[in-house]
């Protein structure tokens, strides 16, 4: 039996054939590695019937984790108000998992947030407030096993495999206040996608994806630079009480802690790998 959770790749890899084998009804014009993806290696793909996003995972780590992002993908189509990837899994022939979704046209909300108005600002506060209350509200009844995996349990393996167990102290506080609410996990400026006027319009990458509490996503969003402005809006949405904003300032320092931590990991071990958005 093939072994097709510890496999991985490498940029050495025959890439380009293993694409041209995943698309054999479809005529590839152009391949661009995009050089912002730390997790997997990130290839757009053009073809002559659109456009998609191959992720091939760099260590046996992200290869288990790309087999979850796939699941929750899949799981969360059409259970909110916004896009989410309709993700294929797929295996090459040394059973190594990879991942294929087309590509939707937009920006991200990190390429935007300095230059939207107070309108696009606001608009988008509240559609990502309402997000998080849409995933965190989904029935997990029937959920497979990887949706339920807690994000505090990832994030411990995470900090374990990469980051040489320096948010220990976070952890525990996250383990302290978890709940069984499906989150995103990694809900970043990055992962919110804009259409043309600049209005919200789908939400990607759920390889972080499990059970936690909601406000580990809020605290995300805010997690890396942005107008004060989008802050106070978005709190104003999503945060009731002055003790659940307490609780998502501290896990917002939480999420700084982890974003160092990417930071030092990959400087070290992937050093072309743009790292502007940290």
């Amino acid at each position: 039996m093939v072994d097709k959770t510890h496999k991985f790749f490498t940029p050495s890899d025959p890439l380009d054939q293993i694409i041209e084998a995943t698309f054999p009804e479809k005529k590839v014009l152009n391949t661009e590695h995009i050089l912002t993806g730390w997790t997997n290696i990130v290839i757009e793909v053009t073809t002559d019937q659109g456009s998609y996003f191959f992720r091939f995972p760099r260590n046996p780590f992200w290869s288990k984790m790309i087999v979850k992002d796939a699941t929750v993908c899949n799981f969360v189509e059409g259970k909110t108000s916004y896009y989410t990837p309709q993700m294929k899994l797929c295996y090459d022939d040394k059973g190594r998992p990879f991942s294929v979704h087309q590509k939707i046209e937009g920006y991200t909300l990190g390429d935007r947030i300095y230059h939207l108005s107070h309108t696009a600002l606001t608009g988008a506060a509240y559609d990502i407030a309402k997000f998080i209350k849409e995933l965190s509200s989904i029935d997990l009844k029937n959920a497979p096993s990887e949706v339920r995996y807690p994000l505090s349990d990832f994030l411990h393996e995470l900090d374990y495999e990469h980051y040489d167990h320096h948010i220990d102290k976070d952890h525990a506080y996250i383990k302290s206040t978890e709940k069984k609410n499906l989150v995103h996990g990694d809900l970043n400026l990055g992962n919110i996608l804009l259409d043309d006027h600049d209005k919200v319009i789908g939400v990607i990458d759920f390889c972080f994806a499990g059970t936690g509490n909601p406000n580990m996503d809020a605290a995300r969003i805010l997690s890396r630079p942005a107008p004060a402005e989008f802050e106070d809006a978005f709190l104003a949405q999503f945060s009731d009480n002055s003790e659940n904003t307490k609780e998502i300032t501290r896990m917002k320092t939480a999420w700084q802690h982890i974003d160092r931590g990417y930071a030092d990991h990959i400087k070290s071990h992937f050093p072309e790998i743009n790292l502007n958005q940290l």
